[in-house]
């Protein structure tokens, strides 16, 4: 179960912009031992008092010391740590020395593949050359408005200036939790998908342009009224591009949500815990990005493929996260 928190963690402390959603810690991650002795309890307090130090952890943040266990660091135990605000919860695993005298915080990573070797692309709606240098992957919830924000910023603009240079794909992470139509609204577009690309790309434009009327009052929010108004955009772009409407019905009528939950199990695989999250030929970006960050991401993954950016065309836009607020 994922649950709200729009300002998360990026290494205990760092905010970014997103609509994000982080999974309950484990019992063995939040447990504690029921009367802890003396010397355990100023242990605690020591790990407690480094970690806020180091890492600057704001005070209204709480953190939980969980049990420790075996580790494939020798001479380190593992030691999950929980910190805990407004109801929502993020566990980090850290590693204490045998002799509890060193705190620190490693992973290891698997460099014979890449972070999105285990995704599922094939048959994914493209926007942009097939064979592109650059794959922009983007796991997309289409009622996060975060989410439109930056899906404005890829389009037009960013595809305008890279041309043939960039392809785009997304990939459903609908936050459940948080947007009661972004489920339905994911079915829809697949459903679309599965006859006509040019149609998928078209609906996914209008939904994000058109978030906020798709919602209505959110005072007195309309559930049902909401996808009704998504199932009749889904429709009407079925008719643009002439698909089967019978069978276009059929699978939003019969709303099948495997593929898309298929989609964000892969999104939780990969750690991710807020939309949008892009992956720039492997790289990844969370949460908005202004133009510059994002243009100069791009031109990096172009240069590591041996390629050429194009030259600047304009002042880009550093204040994109600010707008979006």
């Amino acid at each position: 179960m994922k649950l709200r928190h729009c300002l998360h963690f990026l290494s205990v402390a760092a905010l970014t912009l997103s609509c994000s959603a982080q999974p309950a810690p484990s019992q063995a991650a939040a447990t504690v031992d029921a009367a802890p002795s003396g010397l355990e309890r100023t242990l605690d307090r020591r790990i407690e008092v480094t970690i806020r130090s180091v890492f600057n952890v704001p005070p209204d943040y709480t953190i939980a010391i969980g049990k420790r266990g075996k580790s494939p660091f020798s001479g380190y135990d593992s030691l999950p740590v929980t910190f805990s605000n407004g109801g929502s919860s993020k566990a980090m695993n850290f590693l204490i020395s045998t002799d509890n005298n060193t705190l620190a915080r490693m992973e290891k990573f698997d460099l014979s593949k890449g972070p999105l070797a285990g995704v599922n692309l094939e048959g994914r709606p493209i926007r942009g050359p097939e064979h592109a240098p650059v794959t922009i992957v983007s796991f997309d919830d289409l009622e996060c408005p975060f989410c439109a924000h930056m899906h404005a910023e890829l389009f037009p603009a960013t595809q305008e200036h890279y041309k043939d240079q960039v392809r785009f794909i997304y990939l459903d992470d609908p936050l459940t939790a948080i947007h009661p139509w972004a489920m339905h609204a994911a079915v829809d577009v697949e459903c679309l998908a599965a006859q006509s690309h040019v149609g998928y790309w078209n609906l996914v434009d209008a939904i994000h342009a058109d978030a906020e009327a798709i919602s209505g009052d959110r005072q007195h929010p309309n559930l049902a009224g909401s996808m009704v108004k998504l199932d009749e955009m889904t429709f009407q772009e079925g008719q643009r591009q002439h698909v089967d409407m019978d069978k276009l019905k059929n699978c939003v009528g019969k709303q099948d949500e495997a593929a898309v939950r298929a989609s964000a199990k892969e999104a939780d695989a990969l750690g991710i815990d807020g939309t949008p999250t892009l992956y720039i030929n492997g790289e990844r970006l969370m949460g908005i990005a202004p133009q510059d960050v994002l243009w100069r991401t791009i031109d990096r993954a172009i240069v590591d493929a041996g390629g050429t950016p194009p030259p600047e065309t304009g002042v880009a836009n550093s204040q994109g996260a600010a707008a979006a607020k």
